[in-house]
């Protein structure tokens, strides 16, 4: 097993976090300390609320990681809207309390999906495998419609659970598999980004 080495506290959080702080200085110098005590409480909240904790990488690499902290709510054979091809769908939902950065569910090549996504349907991203599996990542804005953010661009190579994105307050994330791909989990299934084995790539054999 490989672990994750990143930073604890999410990158998305620095921002919020240095404002509250640099304002709780200010107030201090100017009003008193006495009334920073309430900043300091947001700052406590601000660092719970973008933690990030290390996670174990399995290293297997025809596994597929959870790519979200939250639960299952769907696996369902689908027709993929994004590469028009027969796939299978995990849906997981994101906890509003819960760790908020969302991982590369396996190691690969990001590329431009045929249809990125319009109108209602929202951007997905293409991720290929070196054993050219094809997956599909789809982030859907949080319970305050904020939008999720990437932090990887197309060309880009990414690692078996390295944290790609974000989403405020939770979200859902989908999946889409290839239709031959070995389901490890079922709905209600409890699962941790990076860590958790959802499923395994199968390969045919070939005479």
């Amino acid at each position: 097993m490989a672990v994750s080495r990143y930073p604890y506290f999410s990158r998305a959080g620095w921002a919020p976090l240095l404002g509250v702080v640099a304002f709780a200085l200010l107030v201090g110098k100017t009003l008193g300390w006495g009334w920073t005590l309430p900043l300091w409480l947001a700052c406590a909240l601000i660092v719970y609320l973008y933690r990030d904790p290390y996670r174990e990488i399995p290293s297997s690499p025809l596994a597929v990681v959870s790519p979200a902290d939250g639960v299952v709510r769907a696996v369902e054979e689908v027709s993929d809207p994004y590469l028009a091809r027969d796939a299978v769908r995990l849906e997981i939902q994101m906890s509003h309390a819960g760790v908020y950065s969302t991982r590369s569910p396996v190691e690969g090549k990001i590329l431009e999906p045929r249809n990125p996504g319009n109108g209602d349907q929202p951007y997905g991203v293409w991720l290929k495998t070196d054993e050219d599996d094809d997956l599909v990542v789809v982030m859907h804005r949080g319970p305050l419609h904020n939008l999720p953010r990437c932090f990887v661009q197309v060309g880009e190579r990414v690692g078996q659970g390295q944290r790609c994105g974000y989403i405020q307050m939770g979200g859902r994330v989908e999946l889409y598999l290839p239709r031959h791909s070995r389901i490890e989990v079922s709905s209600g299934s409890h699962v941790k980004a990076g860590s958790d084995v959802i499923a395994t790539l199968v390969h045919k054999q070939t005479a």
